[in-house]
């Protein structure tokens, strides 16, 4: 018995090693080197069958717009957090406990790690994945990187992915010459890319445009990282 133990122990040691080893491999050399893709893309060509349409571009040549929209829609707090934002856990479990919806409360380092390694169900499995590679990406990789491979692929629609892809698509136009009101549309559908569509915007994709335009607005320039 104590010697199945002692093996047990040593597996359980190993497995968590490699583990940590293989984390390691799929995170540190993004501080140097732009991912082909993602997890998210490879899945909607195969599953979904769409046509993927991506072209990965450096943050000089995205709009700050964007980036501030992006910021000010999905996680304002982003330059100040270490990859999880307590505060809006607390909110959303709160809520949650008063008889609301469970919202989503992923800041964009958990957004990333999400798009990159994992898929878009949700299950417990899941989320304790992605905090398990938020913590790396936050680890190794400086704001300014996180929000450039993010913004590169980020889905925008159905198998649109990334900014100069969405640009392209919804604007005819680079992402480096979108407004204040393009890049706040963008930034609203990114709940739910497969649903809305910023080149046919509704009632509710018009409103959340607005609100974000103002909290982008309050927050400024000098709030990106």
């Amino acid at each position: 018995m104590k010697r199945l133990l002692r093996w047990l122990r040593r597996w359980l040691l190993r497995s968590f090693l490699l583990l940590v080893a293989l984390t390691v491999v799929l995170t540190l050399p993004l501080r140097w080197i732009d991912p082909p893709g993602s997890a998210f893309m490879l899945l909607d060509r195969v599953k979904s069958g769409y046509a993927i349409h991506h072209d990965w571009i450096s943050m000089e040549n995205i709009s700050p717009e964007l980036a501030l929209a992006v910021i000010a829609a999905e996680d304002q707090n982003f330059p100040h957090h270490h990859g999880f934002d307590l505060r809006e856990i607390r909110a959303a479990v709160e809520t949650h406990r008063r008889g609301g919806r469970l919202r989503g409360a992923s800041t964009i380092s958990q957004q990333l790690a999400r798009n990159l390694y994992l898929w878009p169900h949700r299950s417990w499995v899941r989320k304790g994945l992605e905090f398990w590679f938020t913590v790396p990406l936050e680890l190794f990789l400086s704001k300014p990187r996180m929000l450039e491979i993010y913004l590169n692929i980020a889905e925008f629609g159905p198998g649109i992915f990334g900014a100069e892809a969405a640009a392209q698509h919804h604007f005819g136009k680079p992402a480096s010459s979108l407004t204040r009101a393009e890049a706040a549309l963008l930034a609203a559908v990114l709940p739910a890319p497969k649903q809305f569509d910023a080149s046919n915007p509704g009632p509710y994709l018009l409103e959340r445009q607005r609100w974000i335009i103002g909290q982008m607005n309050n927050l400024g320039h000098a709030w990106l990282p």
